[in-house]
C-alpha cells in the first residue's frame, strides 16, 4: 500500500494544496478519488499512474474530467509518493517546465 504525501518547501508552503484549492468541487472530488485509488490499489492502471520517460524518477498521477486533463507530478520515497506539483495539462506532452519543477523539488526533499 502506498501513501501520498504532499511536498512542503523550506518555508513550509505546500504547492499541491494551492493546486487543489484552485479546483472546482467536482474536479476536487475526482482528483481525491484518483489519489485514493493510487494509495489503495495493488496494481494501478497506467491510465492513472505513469512513470515519465527521460526524467529523474518522476511519475505522474493522471486525472481527466470531461475535457480537462490534470496531472500531479511526484516521486517515490520507499512506499510514499511525494506529490510535488499539479497543473492542468494543455497539450499531449507534459510540459518540461513542470517536470523541471518536480525534479528540483525532489532534490530539495532528498537533501533535507
Amino acid at each position: 500500500m502506498r501513501t501520498i504525501k504532499f511536498f512542503k518547501n523550506s518555508v513550509n508552503e505546500c504547492p499541491i494544496e494551492k493546486f487543489l484549492d484552485s479546483l472546482s468541487a467536482r474536479q476536487a472530488k475526482k482528483v481525491t478519488w484518483v489519489l485514493q485509488l493510487v494509495e489503495e490499489a495493488i496494481w494501478v492502471p497506467e491510465l492513472y499512474l505513469k512513470k515519465l520517460k527521460n526524467t529523474d524518477g518522476i511519475w505522474e498521477i493522471r486525472i481527466q474530467i470531461d475535457s480537462n486533463i490534470f496531472r500531479i507530478l511526484g516521486f517515490f520515497d520507499s512506499s510514499n509518493f511525494i506529490a510535488t506539483n499539479g497543473f492542468c495539462k494543455k497539450s499531449r506532452k507534459t510540459q518540461s517546465n513542470e517536470i523541471a519543477i518536480a525534479e528540483k523539488r525532489k532534490h530539495e526533499y532528498k537533501n533535507r
